[in-house]
Parts: C-alpha cells; structure tokens; sequence
C-alpha cells in the first residue's frame, strides 16, 4: 500500500521536481505541471508514452490537452495527497 509523503520525505523528493517547473497545487495535496510542445502530434504522443507508464504503475494523472499544451496534475487519491507514485511519475514525465 502506498503511503502519504513524511515532511522529510517531502522536502527531499519534491525540491528536485520544484526545480524542474512542478508547482503546488492551491488547496490541494497535489503537484502541477504545464508542458508545452512544438505541436498536438508532439504533445499526444508524450501523453501516449506517459499513459503506458501510469497504466503499468497503476497510477493516472488528472491531465488536459489542448493543441500542443499539456497541463497535468498528480495526487494518489487512495491516501488523499502526495505519494512516492507520485514523485516517480513526475519524475517519468520529465525524462520523457
């Protein structure tokens, strides 16, 4: 079972992915990212790689997509905030 991140855990995972344009999210336990692309081709076929990553780790985004823009948001919803699922697909979505 997944675990909701400790603070320590927190301050360690987060500060890398803050780093590389992932937000917090107002309100929420959640993180957000935009990525943005040349084009809608470039764009869906990133959403393409990342939904077989998440599909594999049984953890999905809450994500939108309009022409080359891409705005995602991550949470694990089964412990109500932030989880290491979700660091590590953050971390899958920037690689890619």
């Amino acid at each position: 079972m997944t675990e909701k991140l400790s603070t320590a855990a927190r301050d360690a995972m987060l500060g890398p992915l803050f780093e590389s344009g992932w937000v917090v999210v107002e309100d929420r336990d959640a993180i957000a990212k935009t990525f943005q692309f040349s084009n809608f081709i470039e764009a869906f076929g990133w959403m393409t790689r990342v939904a077989i990553w998440a599909e594999k780790w049984n953890h999905h985004p809450e994500w939108s997509n309009v022409y080359n823009r891409v705005e995602v948001i991550l949470t694990t919803h089964d412990v109500d905030g932030l989880s290491s699922l979700d660091v590590k697909l953050a971390r899958k979505m920037d690689s890619l």
